[in-house]
């Protein structure tokens, strides 16, 4: 794996969110909103090693942008499977979510910061 740490973050969240849907799905046999989980939750590396290998500071910027936007839905996702008791409150994957929304959104003002200049 990469030295980077949204990129790293971002893939053991997505291997997280895969376990989590398969015990779902199993157990529940919901398909919707867990595959609502998965589509978002497995996107937001996609789009950040997209990003990171973008062909300029606007494309890494819009990919990254994209990541949040995707991680900012997965926490959407996350949240209403808790208050509906399909996942436990204690569940970690909603606090890690929230990190990598901080992390994104982070490097998203600055990169946009960057580009002004």
């Amino acid at each position: 794996m990469s030295s980077n740490l949204i990129e790293e973050k971002s893939f053991r969240f997505a291997v997280e969110i895969v376990s989590l849907y398969k015990q779902l799905y199993e157990k529940n046999r919901e398909y919707i909103l867990f595959r609502q989980l998965l589509r978002s939750g497995t996107s937001i590396g996609a789009n950040v090693k997209e990003g990171l290998k973008g062909q300029s500071k606007k494309d890494f910027l819009s990919k990254t942008n994209i990541a949040l936007k995707e991680a900012n839905e997965t926490e959407y996702w996350m949240e209403l499977l808790i208050r509906t008791h399909y996942v436990s409150e204690e569940n970690k994957l909603l606090k890690e979510c929230k990190e990598i929304c901080k992390i994104l959104s982070s490097i998203v003002k600055t990169t946009r910061k960057n580009c002004e200049l």
